[in-house]
């Protein structure tokens, strides 16, 4: 067994402990813990970890960080750009431009704007944003969809925008009429309400707002135009307005979405709807396996369905869906599979938030099948009674498994302020923050990083391989 040096361990620790937070902090309230709380809790940790360990501060860029952190990683990492040499810079620039690429582009004009905010505007920001602008694949539907941002950002950068799109941003009021056909259809929409409908959802809502549209006629009008998440999100909104035309297509969905949308369903309507749900639920499971379908031994999951797990008001049901996603990932991932809830007994479908944290005698019940993994989703909070998990754990291992012939793995959706970290069931066990299921079985290979029994060295390893993978 390795030794580790006091620096390897606490070294291991703190990335481990970011990059648990990075996955599961968003910087809303959460069951525990108030925004004000997240932000500043998480506000600390960027700038711990980016003054200790910025090369892997940067690295973190290439793992399965929530778009919140990414957008901060990579406004502190050029906000700070003067403090490393020439080919750090350039190494963090190519992270940086890789990682905009993959987020919701809401989310990198608001990073530009934090840019804006906090005076950065070198040569290498004003090349970085031009970069991710040109790339877009319809700078007028931006134009329209995201108009002051890319304002904004046109300001801000000095870029040289196609010319009606400039136009319709900085002198829109002189035009007559423009050759581009969405910038035509928003320029006729201020007087015609029929132009509305060639519009994004949500341009057009306003405007729709604004001619005095019937919110029914305009759902239904609308619908051709709605994206998925769009869809997902107005369901309840076209129900109560008895509008037919806007239905969620549940085929393709990813595995966490699709839980969040049954739990927000009626536990009658899951009932109802059950062999639909649940075959969505099952493909959307076997597709996030990928090539690890079948692979894992035999394999319990205790799953945590106490009231903790509802959440918070911006944060519905969050903590359950991930164990719901999860339970249906790990049926995929393990030929021999049980899952134990907490209280629910019967159609994990049916499974809604109730009652303490009592993790330790599920524990039992999962020991005693003597799986190859144990996985416990849950927040953390063990209070029925406190702390017994943990003493399960231990004399498991002390007594029953020395040579931990079961691993236990505990990935926990929820950020715990005081701790800087997601909450441990024990000393020891390896621990991860989670937000979407479908990225466990990658998310467990990190877990080991953070238990005392992996050098530094090989964590730096491992981060390396990842962003080689994610540059490439």
């Amino acid at each position: 067994m390795t030794v580790l040096s006091a620096h390897d361990r606490v070294a291991c620790e703190d990335v481990v402990m970011f990059v648990n937070a990075a996955i599961t902090s968003t910087g809303q309230r959460e069951f525990h813990s108030g925004a004000g709380e997240q932000r500043m809790s998480l506000a600390f940790l960027h700038e711990y970890v980016l003054g200790n360990y910025r090369e892997l501060y940067a690295a973190t860029l290439a793992l399965d960080l929530n778009d919140f952190n990414a957008a901060l990683i990579a406004t502190n990492l050029l906000r700070t750009a003067r403090q490393v040499d020439a080919d750090t810079r350039r190494h963090e620039g190519r992270l940086i431009a890789a990682r905009l690429r993959l987020l919701p582009p809401q989310r990198v004009y608001g990073l530009f704007h934090d840019l804006r905010r906090h005076g950065v505007n070198n040569r290498r920001t004003r090349a970085i944003i031009r970069e991710w602008v040109t790339a877009r694949p319809d700078t007028a539907f931006d134009a329209v969809k995201y108009r002051r941002s890319l304002a904004v950002t046109a300001r801000h950068a000095h870029l040289a925008l196609p010319d009606e799109v400039g136009t319709a941003l900085f002198a829109w009021r002189g035009r007559k009429r423009y050759d581009t056909p969405i910038l035509e259809s928003w320029r006729r929409a201020h007087y015609d309400r029929q132009a509305l409908y060639d519009l994004p959802y949500t341009v057009a809502e306003g405007l729709a707002a604004t001619h005095g549209i019937d919110r029914a006629a305009f759902l239904t009008g609308i619908a051709p135009n709605l994206t998925a998440r769009e869809r997902l999100r107005l369901q309840g909104a076209a129900d109560r307005a008895d509008v037919s035309a806007v239905t969620v297509n549940l085929a393709g969905m990813p595995l966490t979405r699709l839980a969040l949308y049954t739990l927000s369903l009626p536990r009658s309507e899951r009932a109802r709807r059950r062999d639909e749900l649940t075959a969505a639920l099952r493909s959307a499971a076997r597709r996030a396996a990928g090539r690890q379908s079948g692979r894992w031994g035999h394999t319990v999951a205790v799953l945590d369905d106490s009231y903790s797990a509802s959440g918070s008001a911006v944060k519905r049901r969050r903590p359950l869906a991930v164990a719901l996603a999860s339970h249906y990932l790990l049926e995929a991932l393990a030929p021999r599979y049980t899952g134990m809830w907490l209280h629910h007994r019967g159609d994990p479908l049916l499974v809604h938030p109730i009652g303490a944290t009592g993790l330790g005698e599920r524990l039992l019940d999962g020991l005693d099948q003597r799986p190859d993994r144990l996985v416990v989703v849950s927040d953390g909070w063990d209070n029925a009674p406190a702390g017994l998990a943990g003493e399960v754990l231990r004399v498991w291992w002390e007594r029953l498994d020395p040579a931990r012939r079961t691993s236990v793995v505990h990935l926990n959706p929820v950020y715990d302020t005081a701790t800087f970290d997601v909450r441990r069931l024990a000393p020891g066990v390896a621990t991860v923050g989670v937000r979407d299921a479908e990225d466990a079985a990658a998310l467990v290979e990190l877990a080991r990083f953070g238990t005392g029994r992996a050098t530094f060295a090989e964590l730096r390893a491992h981060l390396t391989d990842r962003v080689e993978r994610f540059l490439s």
